[in-house]
């Protein structure tokens, strides 16, 4: 129903583009079913003046009618001053949409129509009001939009910085690991080589390893014999 309307209010330009979802589409209904209900408003309006202007053109050719053939009397039979002065009647009871054109008619229509134009008047300062109100939401939900697209912008740039640097370490890790393994096996190949040529087993990097954290053991071990050597140092010959 929204894209109907729109297309059918921008005729031949191309409707804006705009998010569609649940919150748009419900400010541009609550516009649509605004705009519609005030179309059906003028239209009632419009064709019942038709049929009243109808009513009364019908009414008047009756009345002339009879003033001529029973009176003799036609535009034609009055002064210049008579002739005006009976079409500003004519046309103020028109406007005022009286029965008849007594005073007491005209003034009961005046002040009906006064009634009518300040009640007019109050329904349009609230649709006015209501039209400000949706127009307002719109804006703000156009706002929200872009504020939310800006958002998720930042948001994949910052991620592909992200990925950038972790592919980066991703290959800085996977060289290391790689030389590393390298190192590993020239290790390895150089300790063969010095086995092959007589060299000590204790003397490989294993072995002094091995010897290396042996010796820290020990030493842990001997610390609390030294303290209680120490005490006893402490003592009077």
């Amino acid at each position: 129903q929204v894209t109907l309307w729109l297309k059918k209010i921008y005729g031949d330009m191309p409707v804006p583009k705009y998010e569609v979802n649940e919150r748009t589409v419900d400010i541009l209904h609550e516009v649509m079913e605004f705009n519609e209900e005030s179309d059906r408003d003028v239209s009632l309006l419009i064709e019942d003046m038709k049929d009243r202007a109808t009513k009364y053109e019908a009414e008047a050719k009756y009345w002339q009618d009879i003033l001529g053939e029973s009176l003799g009397l036609s535009l034609g039979s009055l002064s210049q001053e008579a002739a005006t002065a009976l079409n500003d009647l004519v046309e103020s009871a028109m406007a005022l949409e009286v029965e008849d054109t007594s005073l007491t008619s005209f003034y009961s229509a005046i002040n009906y129509m006064s009634s009518e134009l300040f009640k007019t008047k109050s329904e349009n300062r609230e649709m006015e009001l209501k039209l400000k109100t949706l127009t307002e939401k719109l804006t703000s939900a156009l706002m929200l939009e872009k504020q939310l697209d800006e958002d998720i912008e930042k948001i994949e740039e910052s991620q592909k910085a992200e990925n950038a640097k972790a592919e980066s370490r991703s290959k800085n890790l996977k060289f290391l690991e790689d030389k590393s393994e390298d190192l590993k096996i020239r290790i390895r190949d150089a300790q063969k080589k010095l086995i092959a040529t007589g060299l000590d087993q204790s003397l490989t990097h294993e072995a002094l390893v091995k010897a290396s954290e042996e010796l820290a053991a020990l030493r842990k071990e001997i610390e609390p014999l030294k303290k209680e050597v120490k005490s006893y140092h402490d003592l009077p010959p």
